[in-house]
């Protein structure tokens, strides 16, 4: 198995949550602790439960971590559709935004039918 350093999914997630912390510096100093510090945790969130996930030791646990992971995919493109709404994000820079998210949500999601069609015994 390769160290989740080099998974492509892993560092995906990571070029998401940098662009993520670069978009969200522009937002109103009155959602700090609103949705700017929301959406940061959600993106963390999405890299570090693979890394967790990986270092499991059944591919049961792994996967559930993978599914935490695609959550909070899921809660972070919510959370970039109410900063469009709210007009914290230009609908480009959203629209790059989402493009990485999906890219980032398939590659999750081959990862986890890997370990699913890997069952442990």
């Amino acid at each position: 198995m390769k160290l989740y350093t080099d998974l492509t999914v892993w560092i995906e997630g990571r070029k998401l949550v940098n662009e993520v912390y670069a978009v969200t510096k522009t937002f109103p100093k009155d959602e700090l602790f609103g949705l700017t510090a929301q959406i940061r945790r959600c993106a963390v969130s999405i890299p570090s439960n693979i890394a967790e996930g990986c270092g499991r030791k059944s591919d049961n646990e792994t996967r559930q971590f993978l599914y935490i992971s695609r959550g909070s995919l899921y809660e972070l493109e919510t959370q970039l559709f109410i900063a469009l709404d709210q007009k914290y994000l230009e609908q480009e820079k959203f629209t790059q935004l989402h493009m990485q998210l999906i890219y980032c949500r398939k590659l999750l999601n081959g990862f986890i039918k890997y370990y699913a069609n890997n069952q442990d015994e």
